[in-house]
């Protein structure tokens, strides 16, 4: 499975498995993802409640907000430099892969706009 797929599925559960990149033209040629289940069957899930409650049981602070790094340890998923950059060739990224530093500011931004798109609920000041 891959990154997206394993993010997706945290959070959505089985509804995640017909989440899968598809390019979106009118975004500039960014990816985005296909209607999922979750979303097509009306259900909206709580994607700040199910991180909230994933940092809770690790026993470091993790800012899943800001950062694409923590998002993904709070969800057991593997954060290394490797597993982002796939990550980023799953969602289209473009730009220079040995600067994680704004990759990782990319990532993020798409990550947050993938959970909204598939029926994740986010407050006002996260979403895309």
């Amino acid at each position: 499975m891959s990154i997206l797929g394993k993010i997706m599925g945290a959070i959505f559960g089985s509804h995640a498995e017909a989440a899968t990149p598809a390019s979106n033209p009118e975004a500039g040629g960014r990816h985005a993802t296909s209607t999922s289940n979750e979303a097509a069957a009306g259900g909206n899930v709580d994607v700040v409640a199910i991180l909230d409650k994933a940092v809770a049981k690790k026993k470091e602070k993790l800012a899943w907000r800001t950062s694409i790094v923590d998002l993904m340890k709070a969800l057991d998923v593997d954060s290394s430099l490797a597993a982002r950059k796939e990550l980023a060739k799953d969602l289209g990224y473009s730009g220079d892969m040995n600067d994680s530093a704004a990759m990782n500011v990319w990532l993020h931004k798409q990550m947050i706009a993938q959970l909204a798109a598939n029926g994740g609920t986010l407050p006002p000041d996260m979403r895309p």
